[in-house]
């Protein structure tokens, strides 16, 4: 099947008698009729669910899905993107080890790392995400454990070149994770160009409509644990927490999802509720169509926005004049995303009072929904930033990101001139 004949049927597939729309089990729990096949299920002897802070039904036919779109291996929903990225650096780093990331990710994933895993013991090297491979494999130690990217950056908004960072990750046996959440695997496919792990904040364009935060971690398969049992001990040795299982010998591919869900949810607890579950499988159905309009908008009033007086700069990948239009005919020959990054001319409270003038597009800490809205990255969602970790992340203090949703281009462009006009 094709992803737009995915978005609608992976995932949930009933049998006879069974509801075509996928249910919500809200259940905390589920029965067995002995102790001993629910002895089995704690043991991950045996398949089948015993309690909602582990595994759902009703989140495994989402994950599925996803899984499904990515072409992975297997899947799991977390409660936020913030927590699929947690999960993923934490299911194969402890106390001691390092990774390395591009500074040009979304600020809560930079403080994540930077601030928050620091704190446990987890160094990361940020690094320009234009980096040479040279350079890259330099900053190689021998406890690094992975690499980490986003398809297209946030705020920024530029492509990651994904070759790249998979031929110095691979080189130095390290699975390149990426955050495909701007892209979403209808327009890009990470594992087709390297990349081992992907992750996404569920909450932007997959729910596509702002009513439930959510993320998801997918593993390709493809990389090779056991072929590094002293890097991946986690995955490679005995799990006395399980008994002594051995997640590569027990489950082969399936590994890094297992020991996610077994021991990370088990212990940490960041589960999807089912109720959000049920709402992105219902903005999956859609996301093939959402995608192709938010694209489009985007580059017209990209161009609109490229050919104002007022505005000294626009970043969109899908113009020709793009530094980064190149990077993406090659990996998101189909469109980026519906998110640009422009200056307006001016000071800051220029820049405040074009924001403020607005009357269809709203400030709002969201992006990439079915409403057009904007924010100020320096002033709102990377507030926490030094400016030299503003400037490392490639973030102007004059940018602003608009997130163009899916409403009439032409209602928007008015909106944006009308605004400017007032400047």
């Amino acid at each position: 099947m094709k992803n737009e004949t995915k978005c609608i049927h992976e995932g949930w597939k009933p049998s006879q008698g069974e509801p075509r729309q996928l249910p919500v089990y809200q259940s905390t729990t589920f029965k067995y009729d002995t102790s001993d096949y629910m002895g089995k299920l704690f043991d991950l002897e045996a398949e089948g669910y015993f309690y909602t802070r582990l595994q759902n039904p009703t989140n495994d036919a989402v994950a599925a899905k996803i899984c499904a779109l990515e072409g992975g291996y297997a899947a799991m929903l977390t409660s936020s993107g913030q927590a699929a990225n947690f999960f993923a650096i934490f299911n194969i780093c402890e106390a001691g080890d390092h990774f390395i990331s591009s500074s040009a990710i979304y600020g809560g994933t930079y403080n994540l790392f930077g601030v928050t895993l620091k704190k446990m013991g987890i160094e990361c090297t940020f690094v320009d995400l234009n980096i040479s491979e040279e350079d890259l494999l330099k900053e190689i130690k021998p406890n690094t454990k992975a690499i980490f990217g986003e398809t297209i950056t946030n705020p920024t908004v530029n492509v990651f070149d994904f070759e790249k960072w998979a031929r110095v990750a691979h080189k130095v046996g390290v699975p390149l994770i990426v955050d495909n959440t701007f892209a979403t695997p209808i327009n890009c496919r990470p594992f087709e160009f390297g990349a081992d792990i992907v992750t996404h904040s569920t909450t932007k364009y997959m729910d596509g409509h702002g009513v439930a935060v959510g993320g998801c971690i997918v593993d390709s398969g493809n990389f090779d644990w056991s072929k590094y049992p002293d890097k991946f001990p986690g995955l490679t040795t005995p799990d006395e927490s399980y008994h002594g299982i051995t997640y590569t010998e027990r489950f082969g591919k399936g590994a890094y999802i297992t020991k996610a869900t077994a021991q990370l949810m088990r212990d940490l607890g960041s589960i999807q509720s089912p109720q959000n579950a049920f709402y992105l499988n219902l903005g999956l159905e859609t996301l093939h169509l959402r995608m192709a309009r938010h694209c489009e908008n985007a580059l017209k009033i990209a161009k609109f926005l490229s050919n104002h007086e007022k505005v000294s700069w626009v970043h969109y990948a899908g113009l020709e004049s793009d530094p980064n239009y190149e990077l993406a005919k090659k990996y998101l020959p189909n469109g980026t995303c519906g998110v640009l990054a422009f200056g307006v001319k001016g000071d800051r409270a220029k820049q405040n009072k074009f924001m403020d003038s607005l009357k269809l597009i709203y400030i709002a800490t969201h992006v990439a929904d079915g409403k057009t809205c904007l924010l100020h990255p320096a002033s709102h969602t990377h507030r926490q930033l030094t400016d030299e970790q503003l400037k490392e992340a490639g973030i102007s203090p004059d940018l602003i990101r608009l997130s163009v949703g899916i409403e009439n281009a032409d209602d928007l462009i008015e909106d944006l001139r009308q605004a400017l006009e007032l400047i």
